[in-house]
């Protein structure tokens, strides 16, 4: 008998055993990636989860905001910290 894996929406905290519509996140300080759900990609080491396009639109939002902010004086380069 198969255990059933259920899932969170980052943003919301809604949880689904069966996500319908839902998006996976891979991301870096460098580079994010958009996939459909697939519980391949869902369960990929960093892998992040959201409900639908508009909580995934919020987290894409604010990583460009993280990566296109300037680094304040003295920090390393290229950091981009994960909220």
């Amino acid at each position: 008998m198969a255990s059933l894996q259920e899932y969170q929406c980052e943003i919301c905290g809604i949880v689904s055993g069966k996500p319908v519509h839902w998006f996976v996140i891979q991301c870096s300080n460098s580079q994010l990636t958009v996939l459909k759900w697939e519980p391949e990609a869902a369960n990929a080491p960093g892998a992040r989860h959201y409900c639908g396009e508009a909580h995934a639109q919020i987290y894409i939002s604010r990583w460009l905001e993280a990566a296109c902010t300037p680094s304040p004086a003295g920090a390393h380069p290229g950091a981009v910290g994960r909220e």
